[in-house]
């Protein structure tokens, strides 16, 4: 069931007197209960992208659709951002209140929703993300990745049926990235919850459904990680890399050893490393 659609979609930003186009007849759909991760250099129009997807930014041209409704029409907007949540890439910035549990209540509040169910909801939605214990902390006092645990228990206590992260691990360290991804994992596996991760850390796509490559803003590659990461020499002209352990088994291969050129787990290359000894 298709859950996000975009249909020729172009965006412009006005620069001054001249404008800057920063997407080009974007045509996208996503299904429900995917997860889809985008990838690109900077500037390749992710970002952008990712505020098309819950109506922050309207398209010069073209359509955006979420779940059937256009995000032009502004009627349906509160609609749209309730089916559609957005996790940034500073939980600082998404921080409102000076405790944990009042912070996650917030959007709740302001769409409406009774308080008896905000409670439920904000205890539910802390303990989806592991961070029960933290309800009564002050967030200023939380590590990075715990912060961003907490915005994504925010998006949660709205009960999106998409979550749409834009490069919400950029400023973490490797333990708070770990945090971060295994929570939206788990949410997408688990929950069945539509996730647009945007990203340039090629290791988190690889938990993907379906990888799209951007470049100056149009879409230039698209296709399972496994097939987007067998394309080394391409993404090396898009000003990307892949992951380390796919990395590794290419230099195995070009070296003339039998590795697959497409592996993407420690325990593939592992496996592969075990046969040749």
């Amino acid at each position: 069931m298709e859950i996000i659609k975009l249909e020729n979609v172009s965006y412009s930003y006005q620069q001054e007197e001249e404008a800057f186009e920063a997407l080009r007849n974007v045509n996208i759909t996503v299904q429900k209960g995917e997860f889809v991760c985008i990838l690109g250099h900077n500037g390749s129009g992710k970002s952008t992208l990712a505020k098309l997807l819950n109506g922050l930014f309207v398209p010069t041209e073209g359509k955006v659709f979420v779940k059937g409704m256009d995000t032009a029409d502004e009627s349906q907007l509160l609609d749209i951002r309730r089916s559609a949540g957005m996790v940034f890439q500073n939980p600082d910035n998404q921080m409102v209140a000076t405790i944990v549990e009042e912070d996650v209540a917030f959007g709740p509040e302001n769409l409406g929703v009774p308080s008896p169910e905000i409670r439920v909801r904000v205890d539910e939605s802390l303990a989806e993300v592991g961070m029960s214990a933290y309800a009564k902390s002050a967030p200023h006092k939380l590590s990075g990745g715990q912060k961003q645990r907490i915005a994504i228990a925010g998006v949660l206590a709205m009960h999106p049926e998409i979550m749409i992260l834009d490069e919400p691990t950029a400023m973490l360290d490797p333990k708070g990235r770990a945090e971060v991804m295994e929570t939206v994992q788990r949410l997408n596996r688990e929950q069945g919850m539509t996730v647009v991760h945007i990203t340039h850390f090629m290791e988190e796509a690889i938990a993907a459904d379906r990888i799209l490559v951007m470049s100056d803003g149009e879409i230039v590659m698209e296709g399972k990680p496994r097939e987007v990461f067998a394309q080394e020499e391409r993404l090396k002209e898009l000003a990307l890399t892949v992951p380390e352990i796919t990395d590794f088994a290419q230099r195995l291969h070009n070296a003339g050893y039998p590795v697959a050129k497409d592996l993407l787990t420690k325990d593939e290359l592992t496996e592969a490393i075990c046969q040749l000894l």
